[in-house]
């Protein structure tokens, strides 16, 4: 099978754009892991870079993304929202649409895959926003696996829908009530449970980020996102879109979009991060806008942490976006200049939430609604003639408890 016609049929595509030999995308990336995980990440490495050349594996993954998981995603054009913002047209890649309601399954699914490959019974894995959680509890419950949720209390109060659907599908959800009690906090817990469980456990990583090589095989398992969305594009309007945008927080629904059109200079990459209560003097989960270069989680990429590099506490009122550092590839697309990266406060977020619903019927997840918050003045960059496609990363059934909370009557 080759590249060009993975290309042509939207289909993902694995072996493009691989990192060195130490998992580093130009300055960032790499492996920091204890002693105890090194030969487990080894393992991984190997046991990854095999399955994603066995063409039964290939076939099995894609016959389930088609049969579980519901693709492909469609392309909605949005035209009242497109009218609203200006003339340019708007198209949503609607992973709010997949089974589950995210763009975590891919990733979910292709990673169970290679852990049943691998001989492992045991699941653990962690969520923020509890899409990616659902999604573990989901394929675990489809190979019949063990699954272990870790989620920390802040959020499980704040997603407590999807705890339910967790514990709905078998998986058991631990809360974690140290540090910030969010998704940073459940990263810890879960990669503690795994170096002690090692012989029998695998760690379903939910982003593109973390120690080698799960930031490239995460991006792999999301890539049908940008090509299906690229053909879909070609199909309808004879042409690529003038900009790809995405929001970010460890950003695997980015990379999953942007990996179909890093090679085409004429389309804008452009990532969103979580603005929460400001830049200046807020608190916020902006790695961009607000860190530096560092190491957390078992890569090297921006990092938001202070002088002594201890690291901040993050905010944002989406749970699956307050997170203190970003993919290393993300990290490396900026150095280049290839990405352009943005933030969208909670008030912004907020409001294109209810803005999309009230244009096009369609309630989008927090996460997503961030990139939503750009879509005007990116809309009004391009011009009337210009094509934006956004990734409508989940739908914003999770989030209506809690935003009805923060605005009440005025939601």
């Amino acid at each position: 099978m080759t590249m060009a016609a993975q290309e042509r049929t939207g289909r993902p595509v694995f072996g493009r754009r691989d990192p060195d030999a130490r998992g580093y995308f130009g300055e960032y990336g790499g492996r920091f892991v204890p002693e105890t995980l090194v030969a487990p990440m080894e393992a991984l490495t190997e046991a990854y870079f095999a399955v994603r050349q066995d063409e039964a594996f290939i076939a099995e993954f894609e016959q389930l993304l088609r049969q579980f998981v519901g693709r492909p995603t469609p392309l909605y054009e949005a035209r009242r929202l497109s009218e609203a913002c200006g003339g340019a047209t708007i198209l949503l890649k609607r992973e709010d649409l997949a089974h589950t309601g995210a763009h975590k399954i891919n990733n979910a699914l292709g990673q169970a895959l290679l852990a049943r490959r691998m001989g492992k019974s045991r699941i653990v894995a962690e969520t923020g926003a509890g899409q990616h959680g659902v999604a573990t509890a989901t394929v675990c419950a489809l190979l019949g696996m063990q699954c272990v949720v870790y989620m920390g209390v802040d959020d499980m109060a704040r997603q407590a829908l999807n705890v339910f659907r967790m514990r709905m599908l078998g998986a058991e959800v631990r809360g974690v009530d140290s540090g910030s009690r969010t998704l940073k906090d459940a990263i810890n817990e879960a990669m503690r449970d795994w170096v002690a469980t090692v012989q029998d456990t695998y760690y379903l990583l939910g982003s593109a980020l973390g120690p080698h090589p799960y930031p490239v095989m995460v991006r792999e398992f999301q890539s049908v996102i940008g090509e299906e969305a690229r053909v879909q594009c070609l199909a309808a309007y004879g042409r690529l879109p003038d900009v790809a945008l995405a929001c970010v927080g460890g950003g695997s629904n980015a990379m999953g979009l942007f990996d179909a059109f890093v090679a085409d200079r004429g389309v804008r990459l452009i990532g969103v991060e979580a603005g929460g209560e400001g830049i200046e003097g807020g608190r916020h989960a902006a790695r961009f806008a607000g860190g530096t270069p560092g190491v957390l989680q078992g890569t090297r990429t921006f990092v938001l942490q202070d002088a002594n590099g201890n690291i901040e506490l993050t905010h944002s009122v989406s749970a699956g976006l307050d997170y203190a550092a970003v993919g290393p590839e993300h990290a490396d697309l900026l150095q280049q200049g290839r990405a352009e990266y943005r933030y969208a406060t909670d008030p912004e977020a907020l409001a294109a939430f209810a803005r999309l619903g009230r244009l096009e019927g369609i309630l989008p997840a927090l996460e997503s609604a961030h990139a939503i918050a750009a879509v005007e003045q990116v809309a009004r960059e391009v011009g009337t003639d210009g094509l934006v496609l956004v990734n409508l990363s989940g739908r914003g059934d999770k989030d209506v408890q809690s935003i009805q909370e923060l605005l009440g009557d005025q939601a």
